[in-house]
């Protein structure tokens, strides 16, 4: 067996494992995810995640092992650190359409599955681009300039509103909702036609907006693994990084407004990676750079954002 189907032979075998046990052990049906459930939830994920990368570095067929591992880990850090500005995004949703805390969890695990699918199929387009375009990387580049700059310069008051967006827009056209409560059901039966319930829509909404952000973090991803044959070190940091959502998202809720400059923080890895990939052909920079410039900006940002916060707090009180 070669070495690229083992290692998707084993991070099958430990992501079905891992859900197994996620779903079965460390959650319930219809149970409110407190703190402490989602910190061990969060660290179940990470540890994971970095075993696998564990396994890459000591699977050192072709004497690639050390590279691969750093390469899987500047990827999955900065999907980790893009996806987190996706959980601000679905708390918004939960509130606007008024999702009960117990239902919380399943419909966020159907959520991400469905936004697995589109990665998946958008991981596969793009590496086929990359092989018979090597000029779309500069597209890519310039795109992710594009979006760092207009993500550093954005206003916190230009907040997500689910009823102007797109997706609520199109899921309103296609689908037969209904506003009966639907004592967590997706899909029930109302004057004898079938009709979607509310959850339903906030988990094909949930799907459609993933769709934006991976327009951000696949051609990201791609600029720390621009090789094409190496689409399985992609999707594994994609999917360990994406699956790590629905734990990060209950442990980082109720801290949503102490992260203020975190956007900042994403944009300027973005624009990193954007001039990086455009330099690329002159100027090469190793992968644990862009793993230590992303470690860097985010991990200030977020230090940055809570000093600001107690900052303001303090003098809010003196006065």
């Amino acid at each position: 067996m070669g070495n690229s189907r083992f290692l998707y032979l084993i991070f099958s075998v430990v992501i079905v494992v891992a859900l197994i046990f996620d779903l079965g052990l460390l959650s319930k049906k219809n149970q409110v995810i407190t703190i402490k459930t989602a910190l061990v939830q969060t660290i179940f994920w990470v540890l994971l995640s970095l075993a696998f990368c564990t396994f890459i570095w000591f699977n050192n067929q072709g004497g690639t092992g050390k590279q691969d591992a750093i390469s899987f880990l500047a990827a999955y850090l900065l999907e980790w650190s893009l996806s987190i500005d996706n959980i601000f995004v679905f708390i918004i949703i939960f509130t606007f359409f008024g999702v009960k805390e117990e239902n919380y969890s399943r419909v966020l695990l159907l959520g991400i599955l469905m936004a697995i699918a589109f990665r998946i199929v958008f991981i596969a387009a793009g590496s086929q681009l990359v092989v018979r375009f090597d000029w779309i990387m500069y597209l890519f580049g310039i795109f992710l300039i594009y979006t760092g700059i207009k993500m550093f310069g954005s206003n916190e008051e230009e907040e997500f509103t689910p009823d102007k967006n797109w997706a609520f827009k199109l899921l309103k056209k296609i689908m037969r909702i209904t506003d009966t409560e639907p004592d967590g059901r997706f899909i029930i039966v109302k004057n004898k036609q079938v009709v979607f319930t509310k959850l339903a829509m906030v988990v094909v909404m949930l799907g459609l907006i993933d769709i934006v952000f991976a327009l951000d973090s696949i051609p990201a991803v791609f600029s720390v693994i621009p090789d094409p044959t190496k689409k399985m070190l992609i999707y594994s940091s994609n999917i360990f990084a994406v699956l790590g959502l629905r734990s990060l998202f209950f442990l980082l809720r109720g801290a949503a407004n102490k992260f203020n400059y975190l956007q900042q923080g994403i944009a300027i890895v973005l624009l990193f990676i954007g001039a990086k990939m455009l330099i690329e052909k002159w100027i090469h920079f190793p992968v644990w750079v862009s793993l230590l410039v992303i470690v860097v900006c985010i991990g200030s940002s977020i230090f940055y954002s809570m000093w600001h916060k107690q900052k303001n707090g303090d003098q809010d009180i003196s006065q």
